[in-house]
């Protein structure tokens, strides 16, 4: 496993920085063993003018060691002291056992060992001996779930089975610290905005602080602003906006009356069940492990439902590491056997696309109450009923309960889409590296001497309300 790991970080590492020279070639694999000096010492020792040549090239290099060196912050001291502080009793064997399970996430750089800064706190998550008080909440998580479903059940859905439409009214704001960058210089930001599908209609931008650019280019869809930089002060992007947005899920017995043999000749089928290097890489053990996992299954409905379920089961959810730092998403968590919303999706993607079944991205934002955060899920597409939404992530709060198979064909009112693809270029083009190259929920910044990662800026989204459409008819 770790050797295809690190095949994938070549991949990730010479995409990012191809038809380069032999230079390259040793960077990414020094990034790849983890020695971040030598890396750094072949780049220092560039002829000047391949420096020049290559700077935004060799910015996205350091960057994307840097980030790694942000993910693994904690010395194994730090870490068992953090352990102990929650468990007393831990001792340094199953320290080590946590280890070599990869409940504890480490990694050697430049011949240190440092630990995942999330890896303590993933470590309550993934150790079988807190599994009881998980169970818990798991439990506790379906309840709430349950409400949500409940209550778009007792309104009628409409021909594309949407039910419970509300007007959402969102307002988001994105502040640069203060000197983040030198006054005088312009601020490029890019923020989410929802785009029109099934489950979401009249997207309204309202009004914002600074005149702003709906992209119409790119399948991460967003509110482009600028702004220059003051001394001494932070500098303040803000925009609200409306859509309403509704719940949509096909039971699984009306997919299977109404499902069609594929059209395998169609632009859809063959974009959609293809490879989208780095994160959707369809290879032979990924259809090998596909086919253990369905088994003598042919109806692709079935099918789909027997991958969504063996990854609920077997996969918890743990805090993630960067995405731009990772390789090859889908690999990560067979290799590491857990994953966050967004890693399990992709993982859906990849494997039911190895089956021949079309599947795609879709992420933006949950709203639930109480329960704002980023989020990603995905699409699965059925010949004879078109795409249907699969929250692969939410699956495993509703395993063996009544709602096992709502989110595998269905999604709860409280979103916002804003992405319908993997790693798309922004609209207008970002010139640096992004902050998250996979996905887009907080926004992106830079300038022109280069991108703000999220240490420079926070952004924040302010559900003013989330009303059902028919109260607002008069």
């Amino acid at each position: 496993m770790r050797i295809r790991n690190l095949f994938f970080l070549l991949l990730l590492l010479a995409a990012v920085t191809a038809q380069a020279g032999d230079w390259l070639a040793q960077v990414n694999q020094c990034i790849a063993r983890g020695e971040f000096a030598r890396a750094e010492r072949i780049m220092s020792k560039l002829p000047k003018k391949t420096r020049a040549a290559e700077a935004v090239r060799i910015d996205s290099l350091q960057t994307i060691m840097g980030r790694i060196r942000k993910d693994f912050n904690l010395t194994p001291a730090e870490g068992a002291a953090l352990i102990r502080e929650r468990l007393p009793e831990a001792t340094d064997a199953q320290i080590d056992r946590w280890k070599a399970t990869r409940k504890l996430e480490v990694m050697t750089i430049d011949g240190q060992e440092w630990w995942f800064r999330k890896s303590v706190r993933n470590l309550w998550l993934l150790g079988d001996e807190f599994a009881q008080a998980n169970e818990q909440e798991r439990q506790a998580t379906f309840l709430t779930r349950r409400h949500y479903m409940r209550e778009a059940m007792r309104t009628p859905a409409d021909r594309m089975g949407v039910r419970d439409w509300r007007r959402a009214n969102i307002t988001f704001t994105l502040d640069v610290d203060a000197d983040a960058v030198p006054a005088g210089e312009t601020l490029r930001v890019w923020m989410p905005f929802p785009y029109e599908n099934l489950r979401q209609r009249n997207i309204n931008y309202v009004e914002g602080n600074h005149p702003a650019t709906i992209s119409t280019a790119s399948r991460h869809h967003t509110v482009y602003m600028e702004a220059v930089a003051q001394a001494g002060q932070p500098t303040h992007f803000e925009y609200t906006f409306t859509y309403e947005v509704g719940e949509r899920h096909i039971a699984q017995q009306d997919l299977l009356a109404l499902v069609e043999p594929y059209r395998t000749d169609t632009e859809l089928y063959r974009a959609y069940t293809a490879s989208e290097a780095p994160h959707i890489v369809i290879t032979e053990e990924m259809r090998a492990l596909a086919q253990r996992i369905v088994g003598d299954e042919e109806n692709p409905v079935m099918q789909a439902y027997k991958v969504y379920q063996w990854i609920s089961r077997t996969f918890p959810w743990a805090g993630a590491r960067e995405y731009s730092t990772l390789a090859n998403i889908p690999q990560y968590v067979l290799d590491n056997g857990h994953g966050d919303c967004g890693q399990v999706t992709l993982l859906y993607i990849t494997l039911v696309r190895s089956l021949g079944i079309p599947a795609r991205w879709e992420s933006g934002w949950m709203l639930h109450p109480d329960e704002v955060n980023w989020h990603d899920w995905g699409e699965t597409f059925f010949q004879g009923v078109g795409w249907v939404p699969t929250d692969q992530s939410f699956g495993r709060s509703a395993i063996d309960t009544p709602m096992d198979a709502y989110y595998a064909t269905g999604i709860d009112v409280y979103r916002m889409a804003t992405n319908e693809a993997v790693g798309d270029r922004l609209d207008p083009p970002k010139t640096f590296i992004r902050s998250e190259t996979v996905d887009f929920q907080p926004g992106e910044v830079e300038w022109r001497g280069g991108n703000l990662y999220y240490d420079k800026w926070h952004s924040h989204l302010e559900v003013n309300g989330i009303t059902p459409v028919g109260s607002l008819i008069k």
